[in-house]
């Protein structure tokens, strides 16, 4: 659809490009009929035909402020071994869990508290865009903050290496400093012996 060319254009914008159909609302919904135009949500859409959106920006503009993180992020940084089809991020002041079904894929956010929400967040540049993705350290903590807590280091090597089946080359990759933070601030079992575990197997390597 050449004559929007805005990559992410609300339903202000298109109307305002369509104003002088007969009736613009119709010619809209022709449009999204005929795949030219995707409703991502109320007042989001995309262009499918342009191939410089990016997935990741679009999950930050779905719902915000948020940014990408637990297994999505995981899978992204190359720390778990499958391919994660569900966009998930992290959200907060929302109270609840959501997800957004779109032609392009699923987007799921889930809810943080807002003492930990602004550590651990990078900007990384993708397809002429921009998107923000928790660091690996903080992907994997908000990922355990929201797994049943473990009762001792024993169990926690058994969560990572053998349930969300981590490399123990990319535990020892982790930085200590930002574990020992995220430790003090999430203030959650699973988290402590994240660092435990850690502790001890930088020691032992």
């Amino acid at each position: 659809m050449a004559d929007i060319n805005i990559k992410y254009p609300n339903y202000r914008t298109i109307l305002d490009t369509v104003k002088d159909y007969l009736s613009p609302k119709a010619k809209i919904t022709q449009l999204i009929k005929n795949g030219k135009l995707s409703r991502i949500k109320r007042n989001l859409y995309i262009n499918p035909d342009d191939n410089s959106v990016s997935l990741n920006t679009l999950a930050n503009i779905i719902y915000s402020p948020s940014y990408i993180s637990f297994e999505y992020a995981l899978s992204l940084y190359g720390m778990i071994p499958e391919r994660v089809e569900i966009i998930s991020s992290a959200v907060y002041n929302k109270k609840k869990n959501k997800i957004f079904s779109t032609p392009l894929g699923t987007f799921e956010y889930r809810y943080v508290n807002n003492n930990i929400y602004p550590y651990g967040i990078i900007r990384v540049s993708e397809k002429e865009n921009s998107y923000l993705i928790a660091s690996k350290e903080k992907a994997l903590c908000d990922t355990l903050s929201k797994i049943a807590s473990v009762e001792s280091v024993k169990q926690m090597s058994y969560l990572l290496y053998d349930d969300l089946r981590i490399d123990k080359e990319n535990i020892l990759n982790l930085n200590y400093e930002d574990i020992i933070f995220f430790s003090e601030i999430y203030y959650q079992k699973n988290i402590k012996l994240l660092k435990k575990l850690l502790y001890k197997e930088k020691k032992n390597a």
